[in-house]
């Protein structure tokens, strides 16, 4: 007896068809229940639907800079812009790179959208003020008293020093912050004394009235009731509370460079500082280059700093005046837009150039170096586009879109029943588990990356109900054309798939290039529309390859739809189905026999 051949398995896994639909059931289950388990069961919207300011900023190269855009920078201004955003009041804002050279700031409704313009985008104030006072800060924290010693202790933050270029070898020196110059200047010993607020204040008021004023150790204590505008500082500072947002933000705002202001700063996460600081001495246009690089001496992330010839005499009087100090009067604070973001004290004078060390990373060393060489934002920004839209049209604009979306699936749903009757019902039940499964990722992408449904983005969905019904019928054609050349639902089915398969993956990845390209070279709303029309077009071939053509061959193991009944859609008369060709055996022709 002869062996039997061996044939390859059932195409298209005929034999097993449950198995992936019973992945794709556990695929939605996971991400529905990772959507509800977020709480985030909605997607968000863009601020063209839920209404308020979206402004699109591009980022121009710099004269003598012509790398200064990269993402490092961009990462930079970023964190900037979103500072002064979240310094509007606004507890929702977006600010994100788009491409390469794009940042767009979405403002959300019940925001001043002038104010928000004109805050976004220009160059922040950076300022290098002197050090009066610096106190940890939480809600129960004293404040500074009127005697000769102050309740705050003059503290640095540990682990940070700015020095010269031709710094000396000190192995005994401090760990706090610290400054050393290029001149070797007499510093002063490491103390926790410091003096009163308001001794300090008048000490340290640069005007020429105030110069003439003898030291604050000397004469450490100073009537309040003589300078209202001290004794208001003082209150401000008591008060003050950095662990307070709101309180972070409003400290020092709208304050102009020659006055005194509070303010705060952080050195470890969650950790705060409240400073009285004295009037600006140094500007950040006063910087003409800033980096963070590796001091090959120690092998630690510093911040190496270059002045203008302008800057570097303002920085070496400043310098030179508060090495004489005790700490924390030794100390210069670098202020940006309000903000402290770090205080290293001085122990020499120091010139034009300058280093400051500390615990750094590379991350934490180079992101102060931007902000130090740039003037806060590191890039040059224009405005591109500003797109206000109030809550009520952005109502209007998504219900208009919803209504498009269903007088779409209604079309597609009649034609389909129309036209090819019980699968319909597949082709629809396809269609829900896309539009589930489409559903809840937008909804986990929200939060994941920042993705927003806007208008253009629904426009992709509703052109993806299309696509993705196009890939059933031609499915369904190709079945239909196997029927009409004789053979039984069951070969048909399979049969028809290798041929289907080959067109909609070739359509789909046209669609998806397609997507791929105008998400890449268009700004803004536009690539809504083509990131919703790609993700459609993975889905669609996830659900045709794992549901579609499984449920198929499944349908067509059931009588509705093997006999070929007229509402099966698979009906061989209506096809017009010719019977299989049979081959019959040649009957000869009876022969009279010869005669002899």
């Amino acid at each position: 007896m002869a062996a039997p051949k061996k044939g390859r398995g059932p195409a298209g896994g005929q034999g097993r068809p449950g198995r992936a639909l019973a992945l794709i059931l556990i695929v939605m289950v996971a991400l529905a229940g990772g959507m509800f388990l977020s709480g985030h069961t909605t997607p968000r919207l863009g601020i063209d639907l839920a209404g308020g300011t979206s402004i699109t900023l591009e980022a121009q190269n710099q004269p003598g800079k012509p790398n200064a855009i990269n993402p490092t920078n961009m990462d930079t201004a970023v964190g900037i812009i979103e500072r002064r955003v979240n310094g509007l009041g606004v507890s929702e804002a977006e600010v994100q790179t788009q491409g390469r050279e794009n940042i767009i700031v979405n403002i959300p409704k019940g925001t001043n959208s002038k104010q928000a313009q004109e805050q976004v985008g220009t160059t922040a104030q950076l300022y290098f003020r002197p050090v009066l006072t610096v106190q940890a800060s939480g809600p129960e924290e004293p404040g500074p008293s009127d005697s000769a010693s102050p309740s705050a202790s003059g503290t640095p933050k540990p682990g940070e020093s700015a020095q010269g270029e031709d710094k000396a070898k000190d192995e005994d020196k401090p760990q706090g912050e610290e400054a050393t110059g290029s001149e070797a200047t007499p510093s002063a010993s490491a103390t926790t004394q410091g003096r009163a607020v308001t001794g300090a204040l008048k000490k340290d008021d640069p005007t020429p009235a105030a110069s003439d004023k003898p030291k604050a150790s000397e004469s450490p204590e100073a009537s309040p009731s003589a300078d209202p505008a001290t004794a208001k500082l003082q209150e401000e500072f008591a008060k003050l509370d950095c662990t307070d947002p709101k309180q972070r933000t409003d400290a020092g705002k709208n304050a102009k460079a020659t006055d005194s202001i509070v303010a705060c700063g952080s050195n470890v996460p969650g950790s705060y500082e409240k400073y009285i600081l004295g009037p600006a001495e140094v500007s950040g246009s006063d910087v003409d280059d800033a980096k963070g690089a590796i001091d090959q001496q120690t092998g630690e992330w510093i911040v190496s700093m270059e002045f203008t010839s302008a800057g570097a005499k303002k920085f070496q009087t400043i310098t030179g005046r508060l090495s004489q100090q005790q700490p924390p009067m030794n100390q210069f604070a670098i202020v940006l837009d309000g903000e402290v973001v770090s205080a290293p004290s001085v122990r020499q004078a120091l010139s034009k150039n300058a280093q400051i060390s500390g615990s750094f990373d590379q991350q934490s060393a180079e992101d102060l170096g931007n902000i130090l060489s740039y003037g806060a934002l590191p890039l040059t920004f224009k405005e591109v586009s500003v797109t206000t839209v109030t809550a009520a049209l952005g109502s209007e604009q998504l219900q208009a879109g919803l209504i498009a979306g269903a007088i779409g699936l209604a079309l597609v749903i009649i034609y389909l029943v129309v036209y090819y009757r019980g699968l319909a019902f597949i082709a629809l039940l396809s269609l829900l588990v896309s539009g589930i499964l489409t559903y809840t990722i937008m909804s986990l992408l929200g939060p994941a990356i920042g993705f927003a449904l806007n208008l253009p983005a629904v426009c992709g969905a509703i052109v993806a109900i299309g696509i993705t019904a196009d890939s059933f019928i031609v499915y369904f054609e190709r079945v239909r054309d196997e029927i009409r050349e004789g053979r039984t639902l069951r070969p048909a089915i399979e049969r028809a798939w290798p041929r289907a398969r080959r067109t909609i993956l070739v359509s789909d990845f046209v669609s998806f290039l397609a997507a791929a390209v105008l998400f890449i070279v268009t700004v803004g709303k536009v690539q809504g529309f083509a990131f919703t029309l790609g993700l459609t077009t993975l889905l669609d071939v996830v659900v045709v390859f794992l549901f579609t053509k499984p449920l198929m061959t499944l349908m067509g193991r059931t009588k509705f739809f093997s006999k070929g009944g007229p509402w099966s859609g698979l009906d061989p008369k209506r096809l017009g189905a010719q019977p299989p060709l049979r081959r019959s055996r040649r009957v000869n022709a009876p022969t009279e026999p010869k005669e002899a």
